[in-house]
């Protein structure tokens, strides 16, 4: 039995985190389909200057304040050291200052961690502010929100060091191993003990699912089935897989595919609710300047929240501070009206369209801002349509071969709240099948499922239960510079080498079998990696020559220089040192789900580990 007292799960989320709780098993060993009491954990906030209550979320906004706020928004616990308000307020204080103060607040931090155009380790948020506002990186600004929460179970179990207990830390799917990394890193240099467990939020969803049904999901499920799992949060959409199978007469359950990071989601609904709330002040007479648009856009957060619930009211007021010289300390104010939010939102996000649509890609223009990608067609259903046809699963299978149509729905995110939502993406879906496809989800749980989740899964681990097999969500591949004549003006072809299969399981390693590869070490060298979601069939060793952009997509490459380790005889004299070493390449995925490619030299015992992360350790 494990020494945990307790399993944390912890959903650091673009817009809210939340942190759920449960007890470790004690005694016999519980049955496989037993469900212990969660709990959801409060978080001491500050609500408002020198005022302080705990919620059951956090919201992922980080207010910088001026130095004369400074005292009047610090959290004082005698159990807990809460982060100073000098490296910025956390909460529902920060999103209010977001539609007042908006240049001095970070928001979706959370999604700059996998930006490769902005080192996410470098001081840029908030993006775009004045000068004389400072400034944090994402994952400083990660640290913080996880200091937080680390505080906030300390103020509540100081008997209990977070440390010592089973935490469980949810990521997006589709996060690549250098977004996980460094989440990783905040975690630890938050408080966290190295051997917390990342999970995948999408999963964590389908494990609240199934503690919720205590054990009659296999009424509802059966063999050959596939579930496709909708997380539409704040600033993104991740989109899952989940295959079902039978083995030994027990079914299992089997991540099998994930999207990409889509930066689409309720914050886009937001600022399409802002857009339709400024031509009604522009009608008015009112044209809002980017000041005011901005504060507009964080009040509509609010509106959206209200007017989607099911029992919202049919209008909600708008309200943003006035600028002109007769409206300095007053404010103008607008209606937005539920029926036709509704309607903007569902046909803008979620409109009916075909199994075959993929998303428009607008003509880029030749000058474009620095900043998140996010992506250029909002319409979530033809995202859907595009991620199930890359994967073939609107097709039955043949020959064992493909997904399987979908025949599960599972969805998350606040945005499901509204009923009209998932009935237009349930109809939309059970339009492209010859059969209609059953929605799984819970209206009460879609703000906590993910964290409730992962304090279950946390549970199964030492507990029992049931546990969704998947290893990595993607193959990798690194780029090998073929030999040849040089030619002016070209660069040398390239080819990719799988070195990790999808699905390849957390704390296993493989060799990489192929023709004998050379590293650069010594001086600096520039290594480049890919990845597939679409390729389930590539094993360690397979060879590509050429590949479409759809099939394998680049990360930002490495440029560093591996160590130069000078070879010893036995009598210890040194040999000089190579410059170009023959190796052998080794995966391997951590108990964590980190992924690492060692470099083993064939000639020696040297050995270098390379990450996709833009850093090196040496072994």
């Amino acid at each position: 039995m494990s020494d945990h007292k307790y399993c944390i799960g912890i959903d650091l989320g673009t817009t809210n985190s939340v942190v759920a709780y449960t007890r470790q098993s004690e005694g016999e060993k519980p049955s496989v389909d037993q469900t212990p009491e969660i709990q959801l954990l409060p978080i001491p906030q500050v609500v408002a200057s020198g005022q302080v209550e705990s919620r059951t979320s956090l919201p992922s906004f980080l207010y910088l304040p001026r130095d004369q706020e400074v005292d009047s928004l610090e959290i004082h616990h005698e159990h807990a050291r809460f982060p100073s308000s000098t490296d910025g307020v956390a909460g529902v204080y920060a999103k209010q200052q977001a539609a007042d103060n908006p240049q001095r607040v970070i928001v979706a931090a959370k999604s700059w961690l996998c930006q490769r155009k902005i080192d996410p380790e470098s001081p840029v948020l908030p993006w775009q502010s004045p000068d004389e506002i400072p400034r944090v990186s994402a994952v400083e600004c990660t640290e913080i929100f996880l200091r937080h929460l680390v505080a906030a179970w300390h103020a509540e179990f100081p008997e209990a060091p977070i440390g010592e207990q089973q935490v469980v830390l949810t990521v997006p799917a589709s996060f690549d191993p250098a977004a996980r990394e460094l989440t990783r890193r905040a975690a630890i240099r938050a408080g966290l003990d190295e051997n917390f467990v990342l999970l995948e939020e999408p999963q964590a969803a389908v494990y609240r699912y199934l503690a919720s049904t205590e054990g009659r999901w296999r009424k509802s499920l059966s063999d050959g089935d596939t579930m496709l799992v909708v997380d539409v949060g704040g600033g993104t959409t991740d989109l899952t897989l989940i295959g079902v199978e039978q083995r030994d007469g027990e079914l299992m359950l089997q991540r099998v595919a994930v999207g990409n990071h889509l930066l689409v989601g309720g914050d886009n609904m937001d600022l399409a609710l802002a857009y339709q709330a400024a031509e009604q002040f522009r009608q008015s007479g009112h044209d809002l300047d980017p000041w005011q648009s901005t504060s507009l856009w964080h009040a509509c957060r609010e509106a959206k929240e209200r007017l989607l619930a099911n029992d919202g009211p049919e209008s909600h007021p708008i309200s943003v501070l006035g600028r002109g010289s007769s409206l300095i300390g007053g404010t103008i104010t607008t209606e937005l009206q539920k029926t036709a939010a509704a309607s903007m939102l569902l046909d803008g996000f979620f409109p009916q369209c075909s199994a075959q649509e993929r998303p428009q890609a607008n003509v880029a223009s030749g000058f474009q801002d620095v900043g998140l990608p996010f992506e250029s067609d909002p319409a979530i259903t033809k995202h859907i349509a595009a991620f199930l046809t890359d994967q073939s699963a609107m097709s039955p299978r043949q020959d064992g071969d493909g997904n399987g149509p979908v025949t599960h729905l599972l969805l998350n995110g606040g945005v499901f709240r509204s009923p009209a939502m998932q009935e237009r993406l349930q109809t939309t879906l059970s339009s492209w099948t010859d059969a209609e496809i059953d929605t799984l989800s819970s209206e009460q749980d879609l703000d906590n499922a993910v964290a409730i989740g992962a304090a279950y899964y946390g549970w199964t681990k030492t507990s029992g239960g049931i546990r969704i097999r998947g290893g990595t969500a993607k193959a990798f591949y690194i780029g090998i510079e073929t030999a040849g004549m040089a030619i002016p003006g070209a660069p040398r072809p390239l080819r990719a080498v799988c070195v990790a299969a999808q699905g390849m399981e957390e704390g296993t390693q493989a060799e990489v079998p192929g023709q004998e590869v050379g590293v650069v070490v010594g001086t600096p060298a520039r290594f480049r990696f890919f990845s597939s979601t679409t390729r389930p069939q590539d094993t360690p060793g397979v060879r590509l020559d050429r590949w479409s952009p759809t099939e394998l997509q680049e990360s930002e490459p490495i440029e560093l220089t591996l160590d130069q380790h000078r070879s010893r005889d036995e009598d210890g004299g040194g040999e000089p040192a190579q410059s170009f070493v023959p190796v052998q390449f080794e995966s391997r995925v951590t108990e964590l789900g980190m992924f690492e490619l060692w470099c083993h030299d064939k000639r020696g015992d040297r050995r270098w580990k390379l990450e996709f992360n833009a850093r090196q350790e040496d072994a």
